[in-house]
């Protein structure tokens, strides 16, 4: 069975009244009966920063799940801190029945935020090169490890250094990148990693499709090299659950 990594709190009358194990694990109890002992009203778990939804907001002493609902769906954005005070930022889902119960779902939207933040910041491209910014994948790394996680995919990476014996105009750089996203995927990510260094991020279903993958950018390169412009490939996947971090740092032994 696959762990819900939302958090659901079931209300009756306005109370929660049971909460899952992602939500007791957010707040560091161990059940429900010691978050209800340890924390006052729900809405209070709201961090009232302006960009989300919370207590503040509310016009009229309404409660708090009638004032989100009446937002956009898009809006129904809501940021809650761990004891830790790391804070996450999640989208609200509503489910009412006329008994007086309703189920709240909170999904943790943290990186998706980032993601688009960065975007709308014109910051996810090097303009140099056209591949995505280093600091930009960085930032994301968790989202896209989630990603394989929940298609049941592995992650690959190949590296790819340019060799020249003269320094590297920016002509060729962007040839190159040019090149490779005419043959890569949508989805798959080609992030400039250096001057003349980038790496190659992709979803897979195993280890032999991560090498098919890699022999696809070593054959446009054995095409597009001259005597003056060589390159050196090196590619890792998963094996287990490793994280991107781990995979990179494979690649540098």
């Amino acid at each position: 069975m696959i762990e819900n990594r939302n958090l659901i709190v079931v209300f009756k009358d306005a109370q929660p009244i049971l909460s899952n194990a992602a939500f007791n694990s957010f707040f560091g109890v161990k059940s429900f009966d010691a978050y209800k002992a340890n924390f006052g009203p729900f809405v209070d778990n709201f961090v009232p920063h302006p960009s989300y939804f919370h207590k503040e907001k509310i016009e009229n002493d309404e409660p708090w799940f009638d004032a989100i609902l009446e937002l956009e769906e898009q809006n129904r954005v809501v940021s809650m801190m761990t004891p830790s005070y790391e804070p996450s930022a999640f989208s609200v889902s509503i489910d009412k029945n006329s008994d007086g119960y309703f189920i709240a779902e909170f999904t943790d939207i943290t990186q998706t935020l980032i993601k688009r933040i960065m975007i709308e910041n014109n910051v996810s491209i090097d303009k140099a090169s056209g591949a995505y910014d280093k600091k930009y994948f960085l930032q994301i790394t968790q989202s896209y490890e989630d990603a394989a996680a929940f298609n049941e995919k592995i992650i690959g990476l190949t590296e790819i250094s340019l060799l020249s014996d003269a320094e590297l105009e920016k002509k060729e750089i962007e040839l190159f990148v040019e090149h490779s996203k005419s043959i890569i995927r949508q989805d798959d990510m080609l992030v400039r990693w250096g001057r003349s260094k980038f790496l190659l991020v992709y979803l897979v279903d195993d280890a032999s499709k991560a090498k098919q993958v890699a022999q696809k950018i070593r054959d446009m390169l054995d095409k597009e090299s001259t005597s003056e412009l060589k390159y050196s490939l090196n590619s890792v996947a998963q094996t287990q659950e490793e994280s991107i971090k781990s995979l990179i740092k494979k690649l540098s032994k």
